[in-house]
């Protein structure tokens, strides 16, 4: 069990400096319909493992595919935008495509760069599937239009992330994360929302939840 908690500290809790992580055991545990069981002071918001896996057996990636859900928001011209009071707006159909192609790019870019792990498409004891979901996505930034003063907002917009890892044999979970996050700068500092600004923005927001991935995947072999 102190293997495991090391490496379940390696691969989720990286960088927590205000507690230690820990497995939740005992009657009271929060277990998943899957068996997984809940890991407090997680690097991500929620974290749930297979308390029986041996993290290090795996050297392997196999990319199992990610979806992108966005929330259902009505579309309105500009002037309707700028009288209403509303947080949330549409999303066209080609920035939609450029979100989904922006953050695969990303995780794609910062899986190829693990250290110990590499990219196969063979199933095999030592190899584990990633999937991963953007879910609920928003935009947070009004429609453009034409005249108007910049706009600086604190979010351009938020959406849960969930990933799972399973065995590439099995195909059985053995750890799942989810959190959600807003496209914001550290420290709350306000942001243009001009086009160019807005996806660089983007790219820096899907970059830390991937980097975080590629680092805690790589600790596992760092015990």
């Amino acid at each position: 069990m102190k293997q495991l908690l090391a490496i379940v500290a390696a691969l989720i809790v990286a960088g927590c400096a205000t507690s230690e992580p820990s497995i939740q055991s005992g009657p009271n545990a929060e277990t998943t319909f899957d068996g997984l069981v809940r890991i407090d002071n997680a690097r991500f918001a929620g974290a749930w493992i297979d308390p029986d896996i041996d993290l290090t057996q795996y050297t392997k990636i196999i990319p199992g595919g990610a979806a992108f859900e966005f929330r259902n928001v009505q579309k309105m011209s500009p002037t309707a935008a700028r009288r209403s009071n509303e947080r949330e707006f549409w999303i066209s159909d080609s920035n939609k495509q450029r979100l989904i192609d922006t953050v695969s790019e990303v995780f794609d870019e910062e899986l190829q760069r693990s250290e110990h792990f590499t990219m196969t498409d063979e199933p095999a004891p030592d190899a584990l599937v990633i999937t991963g979901g953007l879910h609920d996505i928003v935009s947070q930034v009004p429609p453009e239009q034409v005249g108007r003063s910049e706009i600086f907002l604190r979010s351009l917009g938020e959406a849960t992330l969930v990933l799972e890892l399973r065995d590439s044999l099995s195909n059985e979970v053995v750890y799942r994360a989810v959190e959600r996050r807003a496209v914001a700068r550290p420290g709350n500092d306000m942001i243009r929302a001009h086009t160019a600004t807005s996806w660089a923005e983007v790219r820096r927001w899907a970059r830390r939840w991937a980097v975080q991935l590629r680092e805690g995947l790589d600790s596992i072999h760092q015990q």
